[in-house]
């Protein structure tokens, strides 16, 4: 079982509005074991290039489920499928869309997993840790593209007066 990620740079690094910033857009075989080494390498990039620094344990985390539900739920773990991976990182936020071959799902009927008849599932969490490690998260195209981001925090230092 090969490892074998594209990737295409559709612009190598240009000017925006909040600064320079990198576009990625990648894909991966639709297999359990291609999650890992993928995320390994997307997550060096981004904490190489210290985008939000600080914060990426939760995109990690967050870019983790939504490949697993990609890759599980979405395509149903077929190996002819891709799942697609758009990522932007610049001085002050990372921004990622999953994207999968499947069939979708509403996410309006999720079970909620903090709830006390869900709290021993097996699943049903990846969602809820997505919304509460990202600033944003939202599904789109009948549940089959996730779009995530993150922005920088700064340490708010007080005062004492």
């Amino acid at each position: 079982m090969s490892q074998r990620h594209t990737i295409r740079v559709p612009a190598p690094l240009r000017s925006h509005p909040s600064g320079p910033h990198i576009r990625l857009e990648l894909s991966l075989r639709s297999e359990v074991g291609a999650i890992s080494p993928f995320v390994d390498t997307l997550m060096h990039l981004i904490r190489k290039c210290k985008w939000v620094a600080g914060n990426e344990e939760d995109i990690e985390i967050a870019l983790r489920e939504a490949l697993a539900n990609a890759v599980i739920h979405g395509n149903h773990e077929d190996p002819g499928k891709q799942v697609y991976v758009g990522c932007r990182g610049g001085t002050d936020e990372v921004s990622i869309v999953v994207r999968d071959e499947g069939q979708g799902f509403d996410p309006d009927n999720v079970p909620d997993p903090t709830a006390s008849e869900n709290i021993k599932s097996a699943n049903g969490r990846g969602i809820y840790l997505m919304k509460t490690l990202m600033d944003e998260v939202r599904f789109e195209r009948g549940g089959t593209v996730v779009y995530m981001r993150k922005s920088r925090r700064e340490a708010i230092t007080l005062r004492k007066l």
